[in-house]
């Protein structure tokens, strides 16, 4: 199997590493097929299904209770990144299909028995809490499985309300922080972007806020202070899978190729910061697992080969600059 992407040529060892690829999880295997070698949409879906059926994402769903929860909390007070919150990021980053009957019955439960601890308001799971990168984990959660509503239109209300000077969030309160997080930040811009695509909204507050929250993140070439052009966060230049609400330079470039459409040139800084850390044999190793109590094992240990984050980086590559990805 070769790599289709235009203008570039693939090396052998290229083959080698979407063999590998090909040889894990369905939740892996049915996205390399779309987003590396555009397989036919019926191999995809087929691929796809089977995420659901005998894959680490099946087994994840048979693990919620008739309630709605998993590991018995909504976030985890104490890093259980095997609450809902955490579970559906999870499945969310699978790419499980939001129509599948096993999927549905899991969301449906969510729906109508998973509620916020009363100190976060209490509120049913979908129409959010209080901080913002909750907030727009929830508003992502809701447009990709396909259960947006008022109390969804509410929540892009508080996030808008929400918004800093500088064009960016922060989950800390103003008393203690008036300046924007890059983790914060992206949080709220993967919510509004779903709630984007999924409406079709051409709200201009929405896209207001959108643009001023990337900019953000383009001012500082996702990971560098403004200020000083220093790297901001030593973890930023470390890519974890689960992200929970962590960011990351990965991450960010995930967003932004997300977008659609032609790459900005401030992003080629971080996208050396990724060219960087390849492997010799073309793979991205797997960063330090983020502080849980509990949680699903999903990634290779700290340092060793990592599937997600090699599918994760060549996507991304593939549409910043074919080019890059035969380059050492």
């Amino acid at each position: 199997m070769r790599l289709s992407a235009a203008g570039g040529i693939i090396a052998p060892m290229d083959e080698d590493v979407i063999d590998w690829l090909l040889h894990a999880d369905p939740a892996i295997r049915w996205q390399v097929q779309r987003d590396l070698l555009d397989s036919p949409s019926d191999l995809v879906a087929a691929e796809r299904a089977l995420a659901t059926r005998e894959g680490l994402a099946a087994r994840i769903l048979e693990l919620q209770d008739e309630r709605g929860y998993w590991g018995g909390f909504t976030y985890g007070p104490q890093r259980e990144r095997d609450s809902v919150m955490w579970t559906l990021h999870v499945l969310l980053r699978f790419g499980v299909d939001p129509k599948a009957p096993e999927v549905r019955t899991a969301i449906e439960r969510v729906r109508e028995g998973v509620h916020w601890p009363e100190e976060d308001g209490g509120r049913p799971f979908f129409a959010g809490e209080i901080e913002e990168c909750v907030n727009g984990g929830v508003l992502a959660y809701a447009a990709y499985f396909g259960v947006l509503d008022e109390a969804s239109d509410r929540l892009v209300d508080r996030l808008l309300g929400q918004r800093l000077s500088d064009g960016g969030w922060n989950c800390d309160p103003v008393e203690e922080s008036v300046r924007s997080s890059f983790d914060s930040t992206l949080c709220v811009l993967e919510g509004l972007r779903a709630y984007q695509r999924e409406t079709g909204t051409a709200d201009a507050s929405i896209a207001d806020a959108v643009r001023t929250g990337e900019e953000y993140l383009l001012e500082r070439s996702l990971f560098r202070r403004r200020s000083t052009g220093e790297l901001a966060n030593p973890q930023y230049a470390t890519f974890a899978f689960p992200m929970y609400w962590f960011y990351d330079v990965l991450r960010a470039l995930e967003h932004f190729r997300l977008n659609g459409g032609a790459p900005d040139a401030r992003l080629a800084p971080a996208l050396e910061l990724l060219l960087a850390q390849r492997l010799p044999d073309g793979r991205w190793p797997a960063g330090p697992q983020r502080p849980t109590l509990r949680g699903y094992v999903v990634e290779a240990p700290e340092g060793q080969p990592s599937r997600w984050n090699t599918l994760r980086a060549l996507r991304v590559l593939r549409w910043a600059e074919p080019a890059a990805l035969t380059r050492r």
